[in-house]
């Protein structure tokens, strides 16, 4: 009866969003979260000199569904993972300002406030983040005639530690968490990387972000199962990837050995890789002309995602 109310009341809950035109955040879960447990873990909240908001101690996991004009929308849906090296969370530099552009190609988006690991409120700190993602793909499939989607055009995008999160969801749908009994298919259409953290490997890792969801001594399976780089196959979806050489917090080598992995399997992936730019650019790289984000656009195009149905 639980494994129930989990299923059937976040539908009831996002059919009424649904009825808004504009923006609207609604619950990942109602009821029952899986891998939560009671604790006095309270959100925070703040914005930097540098503007945008920061969030920490994700208690409640929300999508906040950002919809493009009507006579744009073509029918593709991207779901937004934010950065912050497992400790908090960009929102609005890597979500919302994000998913504003998207929909200026028609793309309906959604920002996904997931859970950051806390062993206060959660018995398995390191599963958090990945179950919140793939119940985000999960509620978003389900949903995909209310908002006029194809369930078969649902990618996800990551920054930095939200690239960590989009690259795990695209190779390890295979056998979604938490023993959901569910039908519905966990595996996105595509993930678009963005200066991400891909590998937990002593060698490439983000020395926070590994921290933050294995804690200070990993065993060597749980690295192993964390490298995305190692959990590739040939049925990992397309991937696009955006870097900077110059990045001195995420080694451009987690990008690289991810295209390399890709290659390796036959999975269709583009990459592209800026000298300058370092990391958290954001939506724009100001050290080069060029803009990630037109060559997104065309990657999207040429694969028919932005061919309206």
């Amino acid at each position: 009866m639980k494994i129930l109310q989990l299923l059937l009341v976040p539908s009831l809950v996002w059919g009424a969003a649904c009825s808004a035109p504009a923006q609207q955040t609604f619950p990942l879960y109602t009821g029952i979260i899986p891998n939560a447990k009671p604790s006095e873990l309270t959100e925070t909240s703040n914005t930097p000199p540098n503007g945008g908001v920061i969030i920490a101690n994700v208690v409640q996991p929300s999508l906040t569904a950002f919809l493009p004009a009507p006579s744009m929308a073509n029918g593709t849906a991207v779901i937004i993972c934010p950065g912050g090296g497992y400790a908090c969370l960009s929102i609005d530099n890597e979500g919302s300002e994000v998913a504003r552009r998207l929909n200026q190609m028609g793309i309906t988006a959604f920002v996904l406030k997931y859970r950051l690991p806390n062993e206060q409120s959660q018995p398995d700190p390191s599963t958090a983040p990945l179950l919140d993602v793939q119940q985000a793909l999960r509620l978003v499939r389900q949903q995909a005639a209310k908002y006029s989607l194809n369930p078969e055009r649902i990618g996800v995008m990551g920054f930095s530690a939200g690239g960590h999160l989009a690259a795990a969801a695209a190779t390890r749908f295979a056998r979604p968490l938490g023993g959901n009994s569910d039908p519905v298919s966990v595996r996105p259409a595509f993930s678009v990387l963005i200066y991400p953290v891909i590998s937990f490997s002593d060698s490439l890792q983000h020395a926070g972000s590994r921290e933050h969801l294995l804690g200070k001594t990993p065993s060597a399976e749980e690295v192993r199962q964390y490298s995305n780089e190692k959990q590739v196959t040939a049925q990992t979806p397309p991937i696009f990837l955006v870097h900077a050489q110059d990045d001195k917090v995420v080694s451009v080598q987690n990008s690289i050995v991810f295209y390399q992995a890709c290659l390796h399997h036959g999975v269709p992936a583009e990459m592209h890789l800026y000298p300058h730019g370092g990391h958290g650019f954001g939506l724009q790289n100001k050290t080069t002309k060029d803009q990630w984000l037109d060559r997104l656009q065309n990657w999207l195009d040429a694969n028919g995602w932005l061919t309206k149905q």
